[in-house]
């Protein structure tokens, strides 16, 4: 509502506002009826080769041993009073050392943080969560409650519940993005910042407009604003494109990386494949658009950015760009074989890259 007395704009203005937001959203549901058609003619596709095998699924009613393989550490859950959502969190090293909180990626959850559990508790409290709507933790079944305010809110909570104020943050893919807004929201929480393969978001959202490869990439992000057909095309052929993702030549780990083991790609088919647990992480994707576009913000601490090269899904261009929001030391390493998964790809690579930007001087002026 307009302040009394506040100059309304002039009509010419409100005719462009008006224009260029249905000029967005009719590019946004153009793009996403494209790859409903091209999802669709696929499954048809399958239909027509192998019937049998398009609509099988394998029953999975018990875990993998690797998810309560206690030397990643403990299953725990928090309850946040303001919204009411329970959080699950798998939690290693003593309580009391500096917190060490970990955001998964799409289609992904704490277990894509394996490697850096068992490798970090020695010096501090690590926490793998599930984010609102993955795994164990709550998903609401409304698209609203997966706004980006709410996301960023839920770490904010669970920090403060955890009782903790501040910690090492550390995001991959989606919880990069959700790594990068915390830190621009509440900067007093974030000592020190590292993201795996996502840019600054604002970054992203300026880059994707203006390189049509990049859009084709992110094809998902506009696919996921349908309702209920992206769940059922994960659901085919027993959740092929949930393997395909971590495991095929295109987008998956290279031969050069550390390969999921059987036991690891059973782990996510479990988590994925329970009623219902699709649809909380691709409700991420479908509350994105009306959060845009993202303001300016600068990030004011510490940040280590980590990118795969052979990343299927972000151009490697984004991550030198992200140079000019961070007004604070920046770190940008860049591995040539890599791929999107990039922790799970190179652990070792990456936890020795994650402990030398732990142990440099937080004075040290950026580069």
């Amino acid at each position: 509502m307009a302040r009394p007395g506040a100059a309304c704009p002039p009509p010419a203005r409100r005719v462009m506002v008006a224009a260029r937001a249905l000029l967005f959203w009719a590019l946004v549901y153009s793009y996403c009826g494209l790859c409903a058609c091209i999802a669709g003619l696929r499954l048809l596709w399958s239909i027509g080769r192998r019937p049998g095998e398009t609509f099988r699924r394998v029953v999975r009613e018990n875990p993998p041993a690797c998810l309560n393989d206690p030397s990643l550490g403990t299953h725990c859950y928090v309850r946040i009073k303001d919204s009411g959502l329970r959080f699950h969190y798998v939690a290693a090293g003593e309580r009391g050392k500096p917190l060490m909180l970990l955001l998964h990626g799409f289609p992904e959850f704490w277990y894509s943080w394996r490697h850096q559990l068992r490798e970090f508790k020695s010096e501090y409290r690590v926490v793998a969560l599930d984010l609102r709507g993955y795994g164990e933790t709550d998903a609401p079944s409304h698209k609203e409650n997966y706004k980006l305010d709410c996301l960023i809110t839920d770490i904010k909570d669970i920090l403060e519940s955890l009782g903790y104020n501040k910690c090492v943050l550390i995001g991959h893919d989606w919880g990069g993005m959700i790594a990068w807004l915390v830190a621009i929201c509440y900067p007093e929480m974030v000592t020190k910042l590292i993201v795996v393969n996502f840019p600054h978001p604002s970054v992203f959202t300026e880059y994707i407009l203006r390189h049509p490869s990049q859009l084709i990439k992110s094809g998902y992000y506009f696919f996921f604003q349908m309702p209920w057909f992206p769940e059922f095309m994960f659901t085919v052929n027993d959740f092929k494109v949930l393997k395909s993702l971590f495991t095929s030549q295109a987008t998956g780990i290279g031969r050069k990386g550390c390969r999921l083991t059987a036991e690891d790609i059973e782990a996510y088919l479990y988590v994925f494949s329970q009623p219902g647990a699709l649809t909380g992480p691709i409700n991420h994707y479908r509350s994105i658009f009306s959060c845009l576009p993202l303001q300016h913000h600068e990030v004011i601490m510490p940040t280590l950015l980590l990118w795969g090269e052979r990343d299927a899904f972000m151009e490697v261009e984004m991550a030198e760009i992200t140079r000019i929001y961070v007004k604070n030391h920046f770190r940008l390493t860049i591995l040539s074989e890599a791929s999107h998964w990039l922790q799970q790809d190179q652990p070792d690579i990456v936890n020795k890259l994650i402990w030398t930007f732990l142990k440099e001087e937080t004075t040290r002026k950026r580069e």
